[in-house]
């Protein structure tokens, strides 16, 4: 996937791409953690660094919910969208509600070429919602 992006290939960029595959939706801070279960001497600033080039090579996907640090995935090139607990914070993907990419034509445009929309959905997870009946 690296020479794919025309990357360089380095012990922690490999590292920081499997971690985000292994961990969907997983702060810096987690994937720091995964990384270094493999690689123990990698300082932040070479994580934060692999994250930044990873995502600017489209390798990986950045998101931020309003109010939440960001989270990386692997799921890239499509467009899908989020689902946020507003209680845990627990993330899951939601596809695009019907067709092709419905949510890429916007009512008025402004003259934009529009090629991503960015929709979260806010509520409760199952496990949120089952401990509020309770």
């Amino acid at each position: 996937m690296l020479r794919g992006a025309a990357l360089r290939v380095t012990r922690p960029r490999v590292a920081v791409l499997e971690a985000v595959h292994a961990h969907p939706h997983a702060d810096t801070e987690s994937i720091l953690g995964a990384v270094r279960r493999d690689l123990p001497k990698v300082s932040h600033q070479a994580v934060y660094d692999s994250l930044h080039t990873l995502t600017a090579a489209g390798l990986v996907r950045r998101i931020q919910p309003s109010g939440f640090v960001a989270r990386y995935e692997s799921r890239v090139g499509d467009n899908h969208h989020h689902i946020v607990c507003r209680t845990c914070g627990v993330i899951a993907d939601a596809d695009c509600a019907v067709g092709e990419a419905p949510c890429l034509t916007a009512s008025d445009d402004s003259g934009f070429s529009i090629d991503e929309a960015e929709v979260i959905y806010w509520g409760l997870c199952p496990e949120c919602s089952t401990d509020q009946k309770i």
